[in-house]
This record gives C-alpha cells, structure tokens and sequence, in this order.
C-alpha cells in the first residue's frame, strides 16, 4: 500500500523522480541497479505435532505456539537481471549491514565497476556505517564501489525489494519456522527457485504518470 505525504514536498519529489530514472536506466553489467530493502521474522516452534495432510483434509495445527526470538533479513534485488540474495542474519545493526554490503561487492558482483544501490535512508544504511565497522581503508574501497540512491520518506513503495520481499513472505515465510538456521535452508532453496528462473518485476510507473497522479506533491512555481 501506498503511503505519500499529503501536500507539496520537494525533496520528496526530487528522491521519487532520482528512484524513477534510475529504474530507466538500461541493463548494464558494470553498473547494475540493485534493490535493497530489509525485514524481520518472528520465529515460533510448534508445541504440537501438526496433524499431516490427508486426501479432502489438510494439514492441522494447534493455535499454541512457543516465540523463539527474530531473525533478520537482508535482500538485494537485481530486477534487470532476475536475481536475488537474501541473507539472514541474527541482528540489523549497521555492523550487519555493513558485512551484507561487502559480501554483495566482493562476493556477488566482484566484476561490476560500481554498484547502483536503491534503499531507504535508515539510519543504519549509511556510509559511514562502513567505517564503523571496518578499517578506513577497506571502508572506502567499499564505498568507492557504491552509487547510493535513497528512497524518499514515506516512499517506500519506489523500492522494488518491498515487491520481492512481499512474494517471498507469500510462498515462504507464511509458516512457523522455529529456528535461524531453517529459516536460512528454506529462504536459500526459494531464493535458488527464483533465480533459476530469472523471475523479476515489470515496473511500470514513471515519472510522467508521478507528475500527472501526484501532482499535488510538486511545488508550485510563481512566475
């Protein structure tokens, strides 16, 4: 569901139409555009043993269920190219963040001379976030690599990893998974699923229907 500011805002029109160009750009394997958006999973064991499917009966659970704790996700979508990685990690903090962003540099796209990352401006989402966590001469070999492009406020619908992320949720997620580690084989095998097939989204609203749909969110100019 959308969610937009109710009157004239610059400088959500200027990240809004920054986001949209980007999503213009054509496929470039040296400079590949990549969603980036987090989440987290609540884990929960069964105290029953569900009841398993039988022909005209599904499978049953109890209504009872134990919490065991959350776990985090990390998910990087390349939309032109039909790839995803998904990490699961324990927190998201920005050391966390900082390490799902080296692994996505030197270990998925080491080829690419610069990466274009689309994300909203958490506050663990930042550069300086790298230099937190790592020593400042591999923080800027890191950062060298990144081209940050920042959804704006209440914008986050721009982002494409919230649409990958809600099919993930639908044919993944909508379980009790009790532990990291299973949530981390199940997310791998549908992450390995999508892959293989090159799924992606078909992202169809530019910034002639933003300048026409939201008009009123553009300040008005007086000669």
């Amino acid at each position: 569901m959308w969610c937009i500011p109710t009157q004239a805002d610059g400088e959500f029109v200027y990240r809004m139409e920054d986001i949209l160009s980007v999503y213009t750009s054509p496929y470039n394997p040296d400079r590949p555009t990549i969603c980036m958006d987090e989440t987290s999973k609540q884990l929960t064991a069964e105290l029953q043993i569900p009841l398993p499917v039988r022909p005209g009966q599904p499978a049953r659970y109890d209504y009872e269920y134990q919490r065991c704790g959350t776990s985090n996700l990390f998910m990087f979508f390349e939309p032109l190219a039909g790839r995803r990685f998904v990490q699961v990690t324990q927190q998201r903090t920005k050391r966390d963040w900082a390490y799902a962003i080296r692994d996505l540099v030197d270990i998925h796209y080491p080829q690419a001379r610069r990466l274009r990352l689309v994300m909203d401006n958490l506050n663990t989402h930042t550069l300086g976030a790298l230099y937190e966590t790592f020593e400042p001469a591999e923080a800027k070999r890191i950062a060298d690599r990144l081209e940050i492009h920042y959804t704006p406020k209440h914008g986050s619908w721009l982002n494409m990893a919230e649409i990958e992320f809600g099919i993930l949720n639908r044919q993944c997620l909508d379980r009790r998974i009790a532990d990291s580690a299973s949530l981390a084989h199940f997310v791998a095998a549908w992450q390995a699923q999508r892959n293989a097939a090159h799924t992606s989204v078909t992202w169809r609203f530019t910034t002639a229907d933003a300048r026409i749909k939201l008009k009123h969110l553009y300040p008005s100019i007086d000669a």
